[in-house]
């Protein structure tokens, strides 16, 4: 990243894999499922799932893999057996400081992610209260967005929720974990601090503005924000 390229007034988190670890609850049980045909789920596979709307998850893992059950008979089980294990999903180091952090000084804050507003529930279930301090979240079965991830369609409907909107795309921050997150973000003309799984190819995070391990090395002045 070079010099910041406007004033950053707003800021939206995905959720999973970049504030809670649900990702390793993924490929647990979505192994499960796939044992019973004799296939693998492997990170390359992993990758093209992640952030995107999971009905169209399933459609890619079904097809791929070439296992007996419809993307929708697929969609049920995994959730079936995922819905229970969500509510305990650690925080991912750093995740809540920073949100605390942003939320005291009174910076606008909002979720965009890629579960269904059910699932997204079930996860937050546990931890309202530290949830409450977001403005908004926006799910990826909401009906204004038509494309998921990595269309921008859901960072824009995100950005357009705020109580007060950011004047421009480039006022906003965006924090991700998956290729398909930044990439969204990024064809909305937002900035983006991606914070990738180490197996990520780092090929395909060369368009974001700034790459870090965890979001306890993130350098938050260098974005004009208070620093902790």
């Amino acid at each position: 990243m070079s010099e910041t390229p406007a004033e950053i007034t707003h800021v939206i988190f995905d959720l999973d894999g970049l504030m809670i670890d649900t990702e390793c609850l993924y490929t647990q049980e979505t192994q499960k499922i796939v044992s019973r045909y004799g296939k693998t789920y492997n990170w390359t596979l992993k990758s093209k799932l992640m952030g995107r709307k999971p009905i169209d998850g399933a459609k890619i893992l079904v097809d791929e893999l070439q296992i007996p059950l419809t993307p929708e008979e697929f969609h049920l089980e995994l959730y079936g057996n995922l819905m229970d294990k969500f509510p305990d999903a650690p925080f991912l180091p750093g995740a809540e400081h920073l949100i605390n952090h942003l939320s005291s000084c009174g910076i606008p804050i909002a979720i965009c992610t890629g579960s269904s507003a059910n699932t997204f529930d079930c996860k937050i279930s546990k931890r309202r209260d530290f949830f409450s301090k977001f403005s908004h979240t926006v799910c990826s079965d909401d009906p204004e967005v038509t494309h998921g991830k990595p269309a921008p369609d859901i960072y824009q409907v995100t950005a357009r929720r705020f109580k007060s909107p950011p004047k421009s795309p480039a006022n906003v921050l965006v924090f991700e974990d998956a290729p398909n997150g930044m990439e969204s973000a990024k064809a909305a003309g937002m900035n983006v601090v991606m914070v990738p799984d180490s197996r990520t190819d780092p090929a395909k995070c060369l368009n974001a503005d700034r790459v870090i391990q965890s979001l306890e090395l993130l350098n938050i002045t260098e974005w004009g924000l208070p620093s902790f």
